[in-house]
């Protein structure tokens, strides 16, 4: 009778303890992780590539050539997408007008025309996550806008992805918005993400991210690998103007790779890790490629945390080259050169990261750390007001280490201290939990607790 006794209350805490927990797996996401359809790609794809040139210079009248068709092709295809979900999209066109001079590449007086669709949130309708593709393409004269330019992996892949990473999501509803868009003139200059994040800007919107994917089909690389079991998720450390304060921070406290885009770097990688099978994030501490500019830099430059997505290995001589065959190699971003079951699992991977944030609590804000020549290490910080939070955990890592490695969960506890963890020897962070086991962004602390 006494040991039963034990082993009931052995049960009774454990089922307790269980119960306070967060669920560790969310099946919906293992249902979105296998939805996108490399048909569906594919035939979007074949569709952007049947415009001829996209070129931001080309034709914008023509019904069936040149990028002006290709815009209202995407347009139709959001609205078709919406009108299967019973109008969940709000489908619109965000333009503006490049004068002349403004950029070598834009020789004359051009309407920079992107197409957006916002999935509204249901609790927090002007909080934004955002997945990006890129309508425009070229060849090897950036300002020829007549020549077929079919750019069918830069960026017909990205573009595709976006519009059928809308088709999966808009079957379900979440607390923060969506904004699937495709932008323009990327290729001339990223006019169309300056255009979007400048208004984001005006209408004070809340973004948490922008994703941005920039050839997401091939796997055959220059290099003469073929990978598709990998992608890279370019990302700054930090915004490029940190005032004094953050500057001073940095060098005394660390964080240096501990921006926004940073960590939203890492939820990538952890969504990759926790839902995809026999494929792997490898987190580029980098802006971009190497000399190189992405749509999510006009982001980045506007203060809002942005990454880019996508393949390995590139293939050179299919980018920005005029289609020929020159000593008996082909040059040119023909439609032969995309894998679409490999852009159908990147663009499971924007998904289920889009979805797993759209579905979390906001993140913990003004998290405070202390615990200079101190045993241990203190967090605190404000408490997340969601009726459908669970609580909070605490990550810590090794200076060194690109990822996070060990988290606690406490609970709603807002004051935390991990006991004989050195704040010396690791960087630390706080991300809120809710019911579903949906984890926000790990917040960074930025400010000290005062000592007592």
């Amino acid at each position: 009778m006494y040991k039963l006794s034990i082993v009931l209350v052995f049960l009774i805490l454990t089922t307790h303890a269980i119960s306070q927990s967060p669920a560790q797996y969310d099946n919906r996401l293992a249902d979105i992780a296998n939805a996108p359809s490399a048909q569906r790609i594919k035939t979007d794809i074949e569709k952007l590539v049947s415009f001829g040139t996209r070129h931001t210079l080309s034709d914008t009248t023509s019904e069936s050539r040149g990028i002006g068709a290709a815009r209202r092709w995407i347009k139709s295809e959001f609205e078709n997408i919406s009108s299967a979900c019973n109008d969940c999209l709000e489908v619109s066109y965000n333009n503006g007008l490049i004068k002349s001079g403004e950029s070598r590449r834009i020789p004359e007086d051009t309407w920079i025309v992107n197409v957006m669709a916002i999935q509204r949130g249901t609790q927090f309708p002007d909080r934004y996550i955002i997945m990006s593709g890129d309508i425009d393409s070229r060849v090897s004269d950036p300002l020829d806008g007549v020549s077929d330019s079919p750019g069918a992996n830069d960026n017909a892949s990205g573009m595709a992805g976006t519009i059928e990473a809308a088709r999966v999501l808009t079957q379900y509803s979440f607390p923060t918005s969506i904004i699937y868009v495709g932008l323009s003139g990327e290729e001339q200059g990223l006019f169309g993400g300056k255009i979007l994040a400048q208004y984001a800007k005006e209408q004070e919107w809340d973004i948490i991210g922008i994703l941005n994917n920039d050839m997401i089909g091939n796997i055959r690389g220059v290099d003469g690998v073929i990978d598709n079991t990998s992608f890279r998720v370019f990302s700054e450390p930090n915004p490029p103007n940190p005032d004094k304060q953050q500057l001073i921070w940095n060098r005394f406290y660390g964080g240096e790779v501990d921006g926004p885009s940073r960590q939203l770097a890492r939820y990538v990688d952890a969504m990759t890790e926790k839902y995809m099978t026999n494929l792997d994030a490898t987190m580029i501490y980098r802006l971009d490629r190497f000399g190189r500019g992405g749509h999510h830099r006009p982001f980045n430059d506007a203060g809002f945390p942005g990454v880019r997505i996508m393949e390995t290995h590139e293939n050179y001589d299919m980018q920005h080259q005029d289609i020929r065959e020159e000593d008996g190699k082909k040059y040119g971003d023909v439609i032969e050169g995309v894998d679409f079951d490999y852009a159908a699992k990147l663009t499971a991977v924007n998904a289920i990261t889009l979805a797993s944030i759209a579905w979390s609590p906001k993140p913990p804000a003004f998290v405070m750390i202390g615990g200079a020549v101190q045993p241990s290490t203190r967090l605190k910080w404000d408490p997340v007001d969601d009726p459908n939070l669970m609580g909070y955990k605490v990550y810590w890592r090794d200076t060194t280490s690109p990822i996070w490695q060990y988290s606690r969960w406490v609970g709603k506890e807002t004051d935390v201290t991990l006991d004989n963890i050195i704040i010396d020897n690791y960087l630390f962070g706080v991300a809120s939990v809710n019911k579903e086991g949906n984890e926000s962004i790990i917040s960074y602390p930025r400010t000290l607790i005062p000592r007592r």
